[in-house]
């Protein structure tokens, strides 16, 4: 009798189908007139899913992670044969035998969904992969059928293994989670081959419906669910009745995977270098500079920012030189040094073997993408400037010495007539007085006879961002410049009174993509600045400002320590740069809205920041 209820139901489906076919049939024409964009728009899936970004410390350790999604794209040989089973089982028996889509389940689909419905879907894995990608979710026979097309293609196009992987790595398991190995690490915090029997069945079980199935929100649901498929393997026997019984009762418990964001600031400063490897590393930064019209520059930085977004979708690694330890402790400690009110601070610093930045202080209580005061900002460097573009030069050019004599009097070149701080008139002294006292008289004499052009040659090979023309100037001899400099850049052109070489400082040590080719690293070439001479004349003037001229009061435990101090007019901007036998630094501190530090200029709040993360 139930056999010829069912023969006389399906009788009278026929009309309902014929009303479909007219729909049916235009469909096909429409798939089949855009069989050409099908396979256009089908891609592998690492050039569609967004992946994340990890950076990594020196030690190799993850201290931040981007990322929208969490994803963990893995082979199919490294995914467990359990996990493979249970979804071949449980969604699609006959995927190894069907053209993309399953004949008698579709029947079975279309004659319940005539009752009202189109629920059921009778779906291979290969048209939940179609769905996941391709395709809207909207319940129309209009998609479904365009679906069936889909899926027929993408199976022309891979085989079923490459099929299995997509799926396996596309699949999603509810909070922006998707892929079977991203899971494992979200839900549990551990690679996919070390998951037990009991958890690779739980996390499979999600993706049947990742809102109902959600552990976080519904764990006994899913725990329900899990035991469910237990079952379906020991049926298949794949496990024994018993092992399924023991494993139902593995108590389950969830750790939950939290997105590292540590060291902000450090990790700030990362991403804005990449954008500098990025445009370096493609010839952007060349074109930027022989660029004629500010047209032709903005749209090589729309490649620049483009690339970099593209890099940043890619699941790249960056592997960085951040001392994990000294950045919690400089950052610690000078938020203590600055305590409350509105007074901030920046510092870099760098590893003078390497050149290497391994921390950076972006600003009191810094938060990600925070305005960035050591990178950022553009201060005046007062008479910090002066051993770059005065001093240097003129060892580097003339037969002077410290030992020679210079005069501390009046001085004016055109218009330009600096005084000494506090007004102070000096007759011939030497020229390690002059620089450890800061005369400004005696710098700009010092800085005429070299002469601009040959001091500017020097400052020029650098890495000053914001000097323009118009710096070129003898007020730049004491620091005065139209926009300033940074932290970085001070930090970084002092780093050549190391050995006498300048290598542009960095915090990036390479860019390795997901399989962990390297795509980006800076070069190691070192330039020429300074002749030997030169450096131990400097390094003998900046250690003079430590034991007996306007930096006493720095101290370092290494064996050697050199500075210079700058102060700006009105006190706006404080400076200490210099280096010891391990580190170069720089320190500015003041107000974002520059401000008179008059009143406190006697409590050295610079020095006590550089012999915090010097020492």
């Amino acid at each position: 009798m139930k056999q010829i209820v069912g023969f006389l139901f399906i009788l009278c489906c026929f009309p309902m189908l014929l009303l479909l076919s007219n729909k049916i049939l235009a469909e096909y024409t429409a798939v089949k007139d855009h069989e050409e964009s099908i396979h256009h728009n089908i891609q592998p899936p690492e050039e569609i899913n967004p992946l994340p970004v990890t950076m990594l410390d020196r030690d190799g350790n993850v201290f931040s992670e981007e990322y929208i999604e969490w994803r963990q794209p893995v082979q199919l040989e490294d995914i467990p044969e359990v996990i493979k089973q249970i979804y071949l089982l449980s969604e699609d028996k006959e995927f190894y035998t069907h053209i993309g889509f399953n004949v008698s389940a579709l029947t079975r689909a279309l004659v319940v969904n005539s009752q009202g419905s189109i629920e059921q879907g009778g779906s291979t894995i290969t048209q939940q992969l179609v769905r996941m990608r391709y395709l809207s979710a909207e319940q129309t026979y209009e998609r479904k059928l365009t679906e069936l097309f889909y899926a027929y293609e993408l199976e022309q196009m891979y085989d079923k293994e490459e099929i299995l992987e997509m799926y396996l790595n596309e699949i999603y398991f509810s909070n922006q989670v998707y892929g079977i190995s991203a899971a494992a690490s979200y839900f549990f915090q551990k690679p996919l081959s070390e998951l037990s029997i009991p958890q690779m069945a739980f996390i499979a079980a999600i993706p049947n419906n990742p809102s109902l199935y959600d552990p976080i929100k519904n764990f006994d649901k899913t725990k329900a669910r899990q035991e469910r498929l237990l079952d379906i393997l020991a049926e298949n026997n794949i496990i024994t009745a018993e092992e399924a019984s023991i494993y139902k009762q593995e108590q389950i418990t969830l750790k939950l995977k939290e997105k590292k964001q540590q060291q902000p600031a450090y990790s700030t400063f990362v991403l804005a270098e990449l954008e500098e490897l990025v445009a370096f590393a493609e010839g952007y930064k060349q074109q930027l500079e022989t660029a004629q019209t500010e047209d032709e520059k903005r749209m090589i930085e729309e490649k620049i920012d483009a690339k970099v977004q593209q890099l940043l979708l890619s699941g790249i690694s960056i592997h960085t030189a951040l001392d994990v330890e000294k950045q919690k402790q400089d950052e610690l400690k000078i938020n203590g040094i600055l305590g409350n009110g509105d007074l901030q601070s920046s510092s870099v610093v760098i590893e003078n073997s390497t050149r290497e930045i391994v921390s950076v202080f972006g600003g009191k209580d810094y938060k990600k993408f925070d305005f960035h005061r050591a990178y950022q900002a553009t201060r005046q460097p007062g008479s910090s400037f002066k051993p770059l573009i005065v001093y240097g030069p003129l060892f580097e050019t003339t037969n002077y010495s410290p030992g020679s004599y210079v005069s501390g009097g009046k001085y004016c070149v055109g218009q330009f007539c600096p005084q000494n701080y506090g007004g102070g008139i000096y007759g011939n002294v030497s020229i390690s007085t002059a620089f450890k006292h800061s005369y400004n008289t005696s710098a700009l004499r010092l800085l005429n006879e070299v002469g601009l052009d040959t001091a500017f040659t020097y400052i020029d090979k650098f890495n000053f961002q914001s000097l323009v023309p118009e710096d070129k100037s003898f007020a730049a001899g004491l620091g005065g410049l139209s926009y300033g400099v940074t932290t970085l850049e001070m930090a970084d052109a002092y780093s050549s009174f190391i050995d006498g070489t300048y290598m542009k400082a960095r915090s990036i040590r390479s860019v390795t993509d997901a399989g962990g080719n390297v795509l980006y690293s800076w070069p190691t070439k070192k330039e020429t600045v300074w002749s030997l001479q030169t450096v131990e004349y400097m390094r003998s003037l900046l250690h003079d400002v430590v034991t007996s001229g306007t930096g006493k009061g720095i101290t370092s435990n290494s064996s050697y320590i050199g500075v210079k101090t700058g102060t700006t007019n009105d006190y706006k901007d404080l400076w200490v740069a210099g280096m010891t036998n391990e580190y170069t630094s720089a320190v500015w501190i003041g107000y974002d809205t520059p401000s008179s530090m008059q009143s406190i200029q006697n409590n050295k709040i610079h020095f006590k920041i550089f012999n915090t993360i010097m020492n």
